[in-house]
């Protein structure tokens, strides 16, 4: 009977500091734009450009790629080429798979009519080199020179600060 005790409280004591560390962690949304593509599609050539400014080069932040797709979107996924460019310039390209559905096919995220919205980390627990103005360029990287079913491509940039 003693031991149930403490192995109850011991749950208990872990469930409390397992609340404390995950408030602990809170994000704070420095930046949170969508840009609209035409309903014509998303030519090859177009780009979505976001203007980030940092105020904080100590702190860490989150990056995510949000996107919102049609129904009609003919692909499980979406390759996407994103540069960031510093404030003094120096450009940093990746190129991101972005996951919009299972393998059988059930659009991901979430969803209302027949607009999906799915969250793509991007950037974990990043330090920027300097204050200032980033520059946040996205372009289409599928086959498609216009391609169509993507109803918007967003930026998200979290300031993660740890309270004591």
């Amino acid at each position: 009977m003693i031991q149930i005790k403490v192995l109850n409280r011991l749950k208990v004591l872990a469930v409390l500091v397992l609340g404390f560390v995950v408030m602990s962690c809170s994000h704070n949304a420095l930046f949170d734009q969508y840009v609209t593509i035409p309903d014509d599609g998303w030519n090859v050539d177009s780009m979505a450009v976001f203007n980030v400014t940092i105020d904080d080069a100590s702190a860490a932040y989150d990056l995510t790629l949000n996107i919102r797709n049609r129904s009609t979107f003919k692909n499980s996924n979406l390759w996407l080429f994103v540069d960031v460019i510093s404030p003094s310039g120096k450009l940093m390209q990746q190129k991101v798979n972005c996951i919009l559905a299972d393998d059988s096919g059930k659009w991901l995220g979430s969803g209302w009519g027949d607009l999906f919205s799915v969250e793509i980390p991007y950037q974990k627990n990043v330090r920027f080199a300097e204050t200032g103005q980033y520059t946040i360029r996205i372009v289409q990287g599928m086959y498609d020179e216009n391609l169509s079913g993507i109803h918007n491509v967003g930026v998200r940039v979290e300031k993660i600060s740890w309270e004591k």
